[in-house]
């Protein structure tokens, strides 16, 4: 096969998904479908979580009820993802496709292919189900300023949840995630990796003219960095510790008055705390740790938890086991929760999970992409990590798995905090500080 039509090939048949949209419109019975007849490996994440917490037979009921009925938003993360097309993957590495061209087939495939493949369609709609996740902070952008690399992932969501709208749609305004939950639907409420920027440089209105155009097509909230110095701030795996520059503070009215989330969650500590100080709408770290309880520059030290709660704003506590520390289980995640809630205010804090669940297909299909002799890519930029040697504890990262959502209400259930303030973390803060910064 010739390269140009491998690469048509193994594009999205629009053909295929036309017509699809083979979802039931009727709600089934929430409470049912995220905890009975579950797949293996979402069973197994579950029976992980429950032999850490080890709740009551009252707690557990308690909890999985509650999470039913209640409006579950995650403050960042990432719906369900399919499996990769091995084989169509395997031809184009053969055919010498570079490595942006397997990173956007690959990215393509897994934002996508549930959309025409039956099998990794059912999966997704199993996993949505098992979560009781109502909408989702979908990262729907790349980590950087350049808008046409900001915009794949954008166009992919999009496309998703065009032929997939009876059971998960794109929400235009909070109004219709309330909506979502009423219908018995999902929604996806899109944010972007970074702020995009002409990067010409000409004046600050030239360079934040696409902030108001991405707004339009449904983002929601920016980082303002990732990672890395940028000229907006300093990213939290920066050895220095720089503030918001004065273009920065540019950013951050622009996006307040567009009614786009300030969002400082891969932001530096100094960063984060001038971002907030200069904001005059609720600004988020959407997935993050509270640092005083496990210093990792991930985190937000009390000062700067204080600064975005003074906004009206929230820390969306994430699923990451070398983030939260302890055992990096959802112990751990309840702790960071607790530590805020206790501390700064039960109003302020979310869970914003930063994982997602992943087909079950994705082992088998890796395997038919495999490719030997091929030389090693170069880790990317937006990925130099400060290394650490954390190791979680056993059946840890399994058990903050997002399709265990269910299970981080009953952890809550656990903890004695009220039905009115478990709402609040699994989803109302989240909503009110999206209600905020649309007014």
């Amino acid at each position: 096969m010739k390269r140009r039509d491998l690469l048509k090939s193994a594009a999205i048949p629009l053909t295929m998904a036309g017509g699809l949209n083979a979802v039931p419109a009727e709600a089934g019975d929430p409470l049912a479908e995220m905890s009975e007849n579950l797949p293996a490996d979402i069973q197994q994440r579950r029976d992980a979580a429950l032999a850490i917490l080890q709740p009551s037979a009252r707690d557990l009921e308690h909890g999985l009820k509650l999470h039913a009925d209640s409006l579950v938003f995650d403050s960042y993360s990432f719906s369900p993802t399919s499996a990769i097309d091995g084989e169509t993957i395997r031809e184009a590495t053969m055919a010498g496709a570079s490595d942006i061209e397997l990173e956007d087939l690959r990215e393509d495939m897994m934002m996508t292919r549930h959309v025409t493949v039956e099998h990794e369609r059912e999966e997704y709609f199993r996993a949505w189900k098992a979560s009781g996740v109502t909408c989702v902070f979908q990262n729907a952008g790349q980590e950087c300023q350049d808008p046409l690399r900001l915009i794949k992932r954008l166009a992919r969501f999009t496309y998703a949840t065009d032929f997939l709208k009876e059971f998960v749609f794109r929400a235009a305004n909070p109004d219709e995630i309330v909506k979502a939950k009423e219908q018995g639907r999902r929604c996806l409420y899109l944010t972007g990796n970074g702020v995009p920027l002409t990067q010409q440089w000409e004046s600050i209105p030239d360079e934040l003219r696409y902030v108001r155009v991405f707004q339009q097509l449904g983002i929601r909230m920016m980082h303002l960095t990732y990672q890395r110095r940028n000229m907006i701030g300093d990213g939290c795996g920066e050895p220095g510790n720089a503030g918001l520059s004065d273009f920065g503070r540019a950013v951050v009215r622009e996006m307040n008055r567009l009614g786009v989330i300030v969002d400082c969650a891969h932001s530096g500590w100094r960063t984060s705390l001038e971002s907030a100080l200069a904001s005059e709408k609720p600004m988020v770290a959407s997935h993050t740790v509270a640092a005083g309880l496990h210093e990792h520059f991930r985190g937000k030290p009390d000062e700067v938890i204080k600064a975005i709660a003074d906004t009206g704003g929230l820390v969306g506590i994430c699923c990451i086991s070398r983030f939260l520390g302890g055992k990096g289980d959802i112990v751990a995640l309840l702790d960071h929760i607790d530590y805020v809630a206790k501390k700064f205010g039960v109003d302020h804090v979310a869970i914003g999970t930063d994982v997602g669940h992943s087909s079950s297909f994705g082992v088998e299909e890796r395997k038919k992409a495999a490719v030997s002799g091929l030389r090693r890519r170069r880790e990317p930029f937006r990925s130099l990590w400060p290394k650490d040697d954390f190791v979680p504890g056993e059946g840890a990262v399994d058990s903050i798995a997002w399709t265990n959502w269910p299970l981080f209400t009953v952890g809550l259930v656990q903890r004695g905090y009220s039905d009115g303030d478990i709402r609040k973390i699994v989803g109302g803060n989240v909503l009110r500080v999206a209600r905020a910064d649309q007014g």
